[in-house]
């Protein structure tokens, strides 16, 4: 049986398991292959390349923002920002 933590992402908790990556809980967790848009072309972004070569998955993580979630284990008590909330990938 696998540990989960819980993370807060744009004031709603979720539940992943401990060792993922916040893109990962983004991505499976809350349901969220984009949650932000690039700077000029408003393109929406998540997760691209997974090694953080790219910065399409940045977020703000306990108030310290530009952050890439694909480097960043998710953590119990972890509040995320995202810069698109209640972004879908629609």
């Amino acid at each position: 049986m696998s540990q989960t933590v819980t993370v807060t992402v744009d004031g709603e908790e979720i539940t992943t398991e401990a060792g993922r990556t916040v893109a990962a809980a983004l991505m499976l967790a809350a349901q969220r292959p984009a949650w932000r848009r690039t700077r000029f072309d408003h393109d929406r972004r998540g997760l691209f390349c997974g090694i953080g070569v790219c910065f399409d998955c940045l977020v703000t993580v306990n108030g310290e923002p530009a952050l890439r979630a694909c480097l960043i284990p998710a953590e119990e008590g972890m509040v995320i920002e995202t810069s698109e909330r209640g972004a879908r990938g629609e």
